[in-house]
């Protein structure tokens, strides 16, 4: 590998902690763009050594909300928990099974989610639902486990199907959805990581540097969120569900 390469690696890294820390999506700059420019390695490497500077966006931006924004903390922990073993779950599934059968599925829920967002204009502008303990918690479990296995199955655009999730069913308006999502995506990143590093399938001169870059990224994008507050995070959020639709799309019809 040049040093050209991982120049480029780390730019690409860059971009996809800023753009991860204010609705997710992240995996969708960075995963491709690693799988181009490194195709001598094998795939589960690329994947495995992308969780390292993944984590280390998350955990920045991560930082950077729980400064800013209210956490529940009870909800909170049972959710990492709970998301940290399915997205486990999910990557071992992975090394045995293809995924592919999967995107049309995903593809057609992205079409559903986009339009949905573009035609309600106060969709995660106001935390509007109140419900029971035990209605919020089964809520919870629930997303924990769908996109935590979500994540370590497949993993492209996991966060902002949180932060989707976060809204629809907890009633969290945007700034807050992202920084919860952000605590469950370092449990699902964390699931991977372990998972990989049991399996030996993490080159460490690649991950380290995109880390820090993926972490600069992570910081600046969270600022950028806090500053700009829902209205911004929400048109970001149009962007990258358009962005996430175009790529499953092509994954599951063109490619």
């Amino acid at each position: 590998m040049t040093t050209f390469t991982l120049v480029l690696l780390c730019l690409f890294a860059f971009s996809a902690g800023f753009v991860d820390a204010i609705v997710g999506g992240g995996g969708l700059i960075q995963t491709p763009a690693s799988l181009i420019l490194l195709p001598q390695l094998p795939v589960a490497t690329v994947i495995g050594s992308l969780k390292i500077p993944s984590f280390s966006g998350t955990a920045f931006a991560t930082v950077q909300y729980l400064k800013n924004v209210k956490i529940k903390w009870r909800l909170a922990g049972v959710m990492c928990l709970t998301a940290f073993f399915a997205a486990f779950a999910g990557s071992e599934v992975l090394t045995l099974v293809s995924n592919r059968f999967m995107k049309p599925i995903i593809f057609i829920v992205l079409i559903i989610v986009a339009i949905y967002t573009y035609s309600k204009k106060n969709f995660g502008q106001h935390t509007h639902k109140e419900h029971s303990a035990k209605t919020e918690m089964g809520y919870a479990l629930l997303i924990s486990i769908v996109i935590g296995f979500y994540d370590g199955f497949i993993g492209p655009g996991a966060g902002s199907f949180l932060v989707l999730a976060f809204i629809t069913l907890l009633g969290f308006d945007f700034l807050h959805a992202s920084a919860n999502a952000k605590l469950i995506n370092l449990s699902t990143n964390l699931g991977s990581i372990i998972l990989f590093l049991l399996k030996g399938s993490i080159l460490w001169s690649i991950a380290i540097p995109m880390a820090i870059c993926n972490g600069m990224g992570g910081i600046l994008g969270a600022r950028l969120a806090i500053a700009k507050g829902n209205q911004f995070i929400r048109i970001f959020f149009l962007l990258i569900i358009t962005a996430t639709l175009l790529r499953f799309g092509y994954d599951a019809f063109l490619k």
